[in-house]
């Protein structure tokens, strides 16, 4: 058991003749060079638990600064991601809204083209109707034949097979 500061300063030699007794003094400075031993030990484990200890901190701070870089970089990652898909997702809307302004633009001139040909077979209509209107006297009518009145003395065939001409 290691002697305290304390303890060292209470010992007391005993006195011999010519001075301390030896055996005395000699168990003392054992009994401190033991203690001291003990102390210079446990220092030394203890030095060593202390430069364990630095050697593990100094693991975990190296763990603890890749685990925030890897943090940042999952984070970043993720950012650019986001980014990217929302330009993505940007491009797709462009795309389709330029799809469909094209398709409503083919619509509305196929609308348009389909007009023009409205007019233009109602013109014909009409001027088919004039003509046939101005002609003095005549009356005409287009019908259409059924296989039953073929052969009939007051009809006259047209340019159509499937249409005979009337005249009265």
């Amino acid at each position: 058991m290691p002697l305290t500061p304390v303890e060292i300063r209470h010992i007391e030699l005993r006195r011999g003749l010519l001075g301390y007794k030896r055996a005395t003094v000699h168990r003392v400075m054992d009994d401190i060079a033991d203690s001291f031993e003990a102390v210079w030990r446990e220092r030394a484990e203890l030095m060593e638990r202390v430069e364990a200890l630095e050697t593990e901190l100094n693991r975990h701070v190296e763990l603890e600064a890749l685990l925030r870089s890897t943090l940042v970089s999952a984070e970043r990652a993720a950012h650019d991601m986001r980014d990217q898909a929302r330009r993505e997702a940007d491009v797709i809307v462009g795309e389709a809204n330029a799809e469909a302004r094209r398709i409503l633009r083919e619509a509305i001139a196929e609308k348009e083209t389909l007009l023009a040909e409205v007019r233009k077979i109602r013109l014909l209509l009409r001027s088919a109707l004039e003509v046939v209107d101005t002609m003095p006297g005549e009356t005409t009518a287009i019908v259409p034949t059924r296989p039953t009145q073929v052969g009939s003395p007051a009809e006259t065939e047209t340019t159509d097979p499937g249409v005979r001409r009337i005249t009265g």
